[in-house]
């Protein structure tokens, strides 16, 4: 740059960067160049605004579309025939395995299967259900429920088969239901999660149930829905046959994931909850 201002030309242009690539003018003497190099300051000011309040809005959104998520979250029992790309169920895992675990030690592996491998586990864990063999899931099913547990459980069967018309004497409605929950509600897609068999106590287990919950949250940023379900794995040899996990896992959980299908009348139901002022003991607060 010139030593001095009287060195400068008469006009000096600055080029800045700017949305329509324009160039300010700035004159030397008279004060031009103090009004521009205010209005120039000001120009800047108010593009850090802008910058500003973009970033708290995108924040902003992004707070409301977890909450949004996090209330409108529910079990998908019917799905469209359509396949859910490899990338996006990749994403979604890689999302969830952010999910928080005792001592970070990420106890999970997960399977997803798709296509012809999938119908195979469809088909066979029908059978196993049709033919009524004794379920020996590799985490035991527990134990019949009891008091206030119990009856949510059969409020949300009455509401489920309401919604179905399925009434209580029809075995065969029932019957086929319970085909479907085993057939992962026949999503075209289908995540089982297994951990090594070493993994035990409540906190590792708590770690499984965090990012499974987590994986049901972030499917839906990309319109999917799911089905976290225990009955797929209640004959874990037949998943080991068919898939090939190996004896040294144990299976978790089964998911079903997929493009649902909001003409089907199960999923018009949004299960209820709890007031939070039955279940919250406050301390000092």
């Amino acid at each position: 740059p010139p030593s001095s201002s009287k060195d400068w030309p008469v006009q000096t242009r600055l080029a800045i960067t700017t949305p329509p690539s324009h160039f300010l003018i700035l004159r030397q003497g008279a004060g031009s160049f103090r009004c521009c190099f205010f209005r120039l300051l000001c120009y800047l000011d108010f593009v850090n605004i802008v910058n500003l309040i973009e970033t708290s809005l995108r924040e902003e959104d992004g707070q409301l579309e977890l909450l949004e998520a996090m209330k409108s979250r529910k079990s998908i029992r019917g799905y469209k025939p359509v396949l859910v790309p490899r990338e996006t169920i990749a994403e979604i895992l890689e999302i969830a395995t952010r999910a928080p675990s005792a001592y970070n030690t990420q106890p999970w592996e997960f399977h997803v299967l798709a296509g012809e491998v999938l119908d195979e586990l469809k088909k066979a864990l029908a059978e196993k259900f049709e033919t009524g063999a004794e379920p020996h899931p590799d985490f035991a099913i527990p134990t019949p429920l009891v008091g206030i547990y119990r009856t949510r459980q059969v409020e949300l069967g009455k509401s489920l088969f309401q919604l179905m018309d399925i009434g209580r004497e029809d075995k065969e409605k029932r019957n086929e239901w319970t085909l479907k929950m085993a057939r992962f509600w026949d999503a075209p897609n289908a995540i089982i999660i297994a951990t090594d068999k070493e993994v035990s106590g409540p906190l590792l287990i708590f770690s499984l149930g965090a990012v499974t919950q987590s994986i049901a949250l972030a499917a839906l940023r990309f319109g999917l829905g799911t089905c976290i379900e225990h009955p797929p794995v209640y004959y874990p040899e037949v998943i080991r046959q068919i898939t090939g996990i190996p004896e040294s896992k144990k299976i978790v959980i089964g998911m079903a994931i997929g493009y649902p299908d909001w003409d089907f009348p199960a999923n018009r139901l949004q299960s209820t909850r709890e007031l939070v002022a039955n279940t919250v003991a406050w301390h000092g607060v």
